[in-house]
């Protein structure tokens, strides 16, 4: 299973993107750690893992607080090993991706056109509310992560350019 695994973080002086290599690691903690030591300072560190145009993992640490986990499929945890890494230990959301014809609770166009699900079988697992604090609410990270046609590529681009940390990241990709 191929996978690509960038790290985004913010701190004193903006958004910084590094790619993280997680062949060999042995736990979740060793993942952290990485992610921990692409930028030692940041205030937010964000991990985007991608596998196989089919999975996406989020992870979260923020100065002093404990990992944030969201999956869009627990079938990942099931089909590789570094999905059991990230994911073995993660439980399901509190919304369902089939709960996304419901409106959405903000007042944000782009939630509205987003509702469309792509993968009616996609169990999403962990905390879907990770980055609404950044902007992007539970509800609309499952409609990004449900959306016919959005390759988990597309969902991290299109949460990188909401977060303002686009730029970073397409020269990240490009590299």
């Amino acid at each position: 299973m191929s996978t690509f695994a960038a790290a985004v973080a913010r701190g004193k002086n903006g958004w910084t993107a590094s790619e993280l290599e997680l062949s060999g690691v042995a736990d979740i903690d060793e993942v952290v750690d990485r992610l921990r030591d692409a930028e030692p300072d940041a205030d937010v560190s964000l991990l985007f893992v991608e596998a196989d145009d089919q999975y996406l993992v989020i992870l979260r640490l923020d100065e002093g607080e404990d990992l944030r986990v969201f999956g869009s499929d627990s079938a990942f945890a099931d089909e590789s090993r570094i999905g059991s890494l990230l994911l073995g230990e993660v439980e399901a959301p509190a919304l369902e991706i089939d709960e996304l014809a419901a409106p959405p609770a903000a007042d944000d166009e782009e939630e509205d056109a987003a509702t469309t699900v792509g993968d009616p079988d996609a169990d999403p697992v962990g905390d879907a509310d990770l980055l609404s604090d950044l902007g992007i609410t539970s509800h609309r990270l499952l409609a990004l992560c449900g959306q016919e046609g959005m390759l988990p590529s597309d969902v991290t681009a299109e949460i990188c350019e909401r977060l303002g940390c686009a730029d970073e990241l397409e020269e990240l990709r490009e590299a």
